[in-house]
């Protein structure tokens, strides 16, 4: 049976030049077509954050490539869109673009910590988290987290918790490994 729409390996392969130009990668394609009409929803990410003009951009191209397939329909809802803050952090790069974000993370040994993403290196993830009453930075072996989830904040951060987690002042505040 043919639904008149590209598989998930074809919109890969056909839009992942014109995104890795743009700077941003494919996460994922989810193709739905029980839909009327049917959504090609494509996922993006990058180092940068994907704003409403990027979105656009690589909608527009995005449509025009899918569009010259010959067993593409015509009536299909095309959605660019960033893998939002629901997502698990689950690899280096996803720890690197959440830099300065607020994450909570459950360790291999059952413990959490909440604290600001800052450098991610090899891996191993910088993580701004309170002591007392200054900051503290842990550097957590990416192996040793089991689960990090980015948080929702309603109100704004510390600017020294900030500038830690941007790397200027990195050098005054106390290190440690995890579980030290």
């Amino acid at each position: 049976m043919t639904t008149g729409l590209p598989s998930q390996t074809q919109v890969i392969e056909l839009l992942g030049k014109e995104f890795a130009r743009a700077g941003y990668e494919i996460e994922d394609v989810v193709i739905d077509a029980r839909l009327r009409p049917p959504r090609i929803t494509v996922i993006a990410d990058g180092d940068t954050a994907l704003d409403l003009d990027t979105i656009a951009t690589l909608s527009h191209s995005a449509s025009a490539l899918l569009d010259s397939l010959e067993n593409v329909q015509d009536n299909y809802v095309l959605e660019v869109s960033s893998p939002g803050v629901e997502r698990p952090l689950t690899s280096e790069k996803h720890f690197r673009r959440a830099r300065g974000r607020k994450v909570e993370l459950v360790l291999s040994d059952g413990s959490q910590l909440t604290g600001r993403v800052g450098e991610t290196g090899g891996d191993t993830v910088a993580l701004v988290v309170r002591h007392g009453r200054d900051w503290a930075i842990h550097d957590i072996p990416l192996a040793k987290i089991v689960k990090a989830v980015v948080q929702v904040e309603f109100s704004a951060p510390a600017p020294a918790e900030l500038e830690l987690a941007s790397g200027l002042i990195g050098g005054q505040a106390r290190r440690t490994e995890a579980g030290a």
